[in-house]
């Protein structure tokens, strides 16, 4: 008596995992605004408006990914 049962695995499309737009703005605007704070720093920018600056340049950074930052993908498929 044969009990085996006969199992199929099916073909795994593997892909990057999708982030929001959100989220690599964000880090995009805390990296470059930590750069730019640090870097004020290291050069004599005083601590309080080194920090005002940084942080309203990671707003504008942000606020500039956010709305520019990618490319909406588009089929290229000509009939």
């Amino acid at each position: 008596m044969d009990n085996s049962v006969r199992v199929t695995i099916h073909v795994v499309h593997l892909r990057m995992p999708s982030f929001d737009r959100g989220l690599t703005s964000f880090l995009w605007a805390f990296g470059l605004g930590l750069y730019l704070w640090l870097g004020m720093l290291a050069i004599g920018v005083s601590g309080a408006t080194a920090f005002i600056i940084s942080v309203l340049s990671a707003c504008a950074i942000f606020l500039f990914v956010r709305l520019y930052g990618e490319d909406e993908v588009q089929s290229t498929r000509r009939s």
